[in-house]
């Protein structure tokens, strides 16, 4: 094993601990600066990491001896700052989405390729025992031919809990660009492409009322849908049904559920990297839990970026790959656009599907 990467993380919001919890214990990875537009943000997660120093962007984006920016901005600054690392020589892991946008997210594709440089996002939950291990029965044939999948993902609105929830309301945002890359990469890794999609969407509370901290009470427009429902029709031949919803107060509907010609399964909560994989099959009474059979145990966010790591040194292809993130987000606008025109539209983009993560500790 050679010398670890460094890191030189942009941002350090609310997702920010959860990466540098897992980073400290990664071997191939060093967290060397970390930069916020906030200095107070970025001296506190500083605090955090033993040999790590607050930095300005710009001083990340100077310095020679980072390896890999990992940009934890807003979705809006996301291709922003990936471009400026490109540019600066360093390889890019970002949270979802890839960009706000497909023609920034584009940009940001064609720039690593011409500067043989690698651009990693996430979501790297699925790289976990929960999502493999679904995904390894369905390989296995446990199922017969996946015929449908459902998959849902309902709350009553992020203002509920964060306190700065503004963004998640902002282009960029909303239930399927905050949290549909979770349930969409998922559904890639299990079911491949998608082909096209039929879409519905809708803005039922167009004013949003901040719950809790400092700024509890305060009132912010909605300039997003933030009902979210489709039809996506994958290459296999596969049909899902998705909702993604901020206007959903409780629901006891399964995060995914996939059906095949032989059974079905319960697949757990994307959200997640382990969870309880559940198997129905033709003539056994009531539902099995599967042992884990793939994936990486106990992992967390921060895996994606140490696989990608591990795939430089290795010189193969990283499974978070931005053609992936890419295939999620044409899905994303693909699909409000088809809400918007009523419509079914196909999806242009297409990515291949990662290898299967074998089981390992």
């Amino acid at each position: 094993m050679g010398e670890p990467l460094n890191v030189g993380v942009i941002g350090a919001g609310n997702i920010s601990g959860a990466y540098l919890r897992t980073l400290e214990t990664l071997p191939l990875l060093r967290v060397a600066a970390i930069a916020d537009r906030d200095p107070r943000r970025a001296a506190a997660a500083v605090a955090q990491v033993p040999g790590a120093r607050a930095a300005t962007p710009e001083d990340i984006l100077g310095d020679s001896d980072i390896d890999i920016v990992l940009n934890l901005t807003p979705p809006a600054a996301h291709a922003q700052i990936a471009l400026a690392a490109i540019a600066a020589g360093k390889h890019v892991y970002g949270e979802k989405p890839l960009a706000a946008s497909r023609s920034e997210a584009a940009e940001i594709c064609d720039a690593a390729v011409k500067a043989r440089l690698r651009v990693g996002c996430a979501p790297d939950t699925v790289l976990g025992t929960g999502i493999q291990t679904a995904r390894a029965s369905i390989e296995q044939g446990l199922i017969g031919t996946p015929t449908s999948a459902i998959a849902v993902f309902t709350c009553f609105g992020h203002e509920r809990w964060h306190p700065d929830p503004e963004f998640y309301y902002q282009p960029g945002g909303g239930p399927l660009l905050d949290m549909g890359p979770y349930y969409l990469s998922a559904l890639v890794h299990m079911l491949g492409p998608v082909r096209s999609i039929t879409g519905a969407a809708s803005r039922p509370r167009p004013e949003r009322t901040i719950a809790s901290g400092p700024r509890a009470g305060t009132t912010f427009p909605s300039s997003i849908d933030t009902h979210v429902t489709a039809v996506l029709e994958h290459e296999s031949g596969a049909l899902t049904t998705l909702v993604m919803s901020f206007d959903v107060l409780a629901s006891r509907a399964s995060n995914i559920e996939v059906h095949g010609t032989g059974g079905s399964l319960v697949v757990p909560d994307p959200n997640h990297f382990d969870g309880e994989v559940l198997l129905a099959s033709p003539g056994v009474s009531g539902w099995q839990a599967l042992p884990p059979s793939a994936g990486y145990v106990e992992a967390a966010r921060g895996y994606g970026l140490a696989e990608m790591a591990q795939s430089i040194g290795e010189d193969r292809a990283h499974r978070c790959s931005a053609d992936l993130a890419y295939h999620v987000l044409d899905c994303a606008h693909t699909l409000l656009q088809a809400s918007q025109e009523h419509t079914t539209l196909d999806v242009t983009s297409r990515c291949d599907v990662p290898p299967l993560v074998p089981l390992s500790g």
